[in-house]
C-alpha cells in the first residue's frame, strides 16, 4: 500500500514524522479517516486519540489535546496544542494529575474551577487510554522509529 508523510508538531517539538498508510483523527466535524493522496483538507483537531497505521500494517496512537490538521497530497500535518505518545508520556504524572483532578471533582467545586478539574481528568485519561491501546497494539512506533535509526 502507498504512504503519506505524517508529522505531529507541537509548539516545542516536532513529535513524529514517518511515512504511513491511514490516519483516523477527531476532526472538528467528527471522525476523519485520511489515507494517502486525500483532497486537501483543512480542520481542527478535538482533544482526542490519533490513531495511525504505519507502512505494513501495524497500527499505534498518539494523544492529542487538540489543534489543527492539515491535509495534502503528499504529507498530513498535525500542529497539536499537546501529543504525546507511549514512547514520551510520563505515566507516573498521567496518573498523578488524574488523581489530583478528581480529588478536585470530590469536593465538589464550583464554575471555572469544576470546569478545569474535568478537563485535567479528561486529558489525563484519555493520555492513559492512548498508552493503554499502543500497548495493546504492540508499541509499533518504538519498533518502526528504532528500526529506522538502525538503518
Amino acid at each position: 500500500m502507498s504512504t503519506v508523510l505524517l508529522e505531529v508538531v507541537t509548539p516545542d517539538r516536532l513529535l513524529f514524522s514517518h511515512p504511513v498508510e491511514f490516519v483516523v483523527v477527531k476532526g472538528g466535524m467528527g471522525e476523519i479517516g485520511i489515507l494517502p493522496r486525500h483532497a486537501p483538507l483543512a480542520t481542527t483537531v478535538q482533544p482526542s486519540i490519533v490513531k495511525v497505521r504505519m507502512e505494513g500494517g501495524g497500527e499505534d496512537y498518539i494523544a492529542v489535546s487538540g489543534g489543527f490538521l492539515e491535509v495534502r497530497q503528499d504529507r498530513i500535518t498535525l500542529l497539536a496544542d499537546a501529543a504525546e505518545t507511549s514512547m514520551t508520556l510520563d505515566v507516573e504524572r498521567a496518573q498523578r494529575a488524574k488523581q489530583r483532578a478528581e480529588e478536585r471533582l470530590s469536593q465538589r467545586g464550583e464554575g471555572i474551577e469544576l470546569t478545569r478539574a474535568e478537563a485535567a481528568r479528561d486529558r489525563a485519561a484519555l493520555r492513559l487510554q492512548m498508552l493503554e491501546l499502543s500497548n495493546a497494539s504492540g508499541n509499533v512506533f518504538e519498533k518502526v522509529l528504532t528500526e529506522s535509526v538502525s538503518k
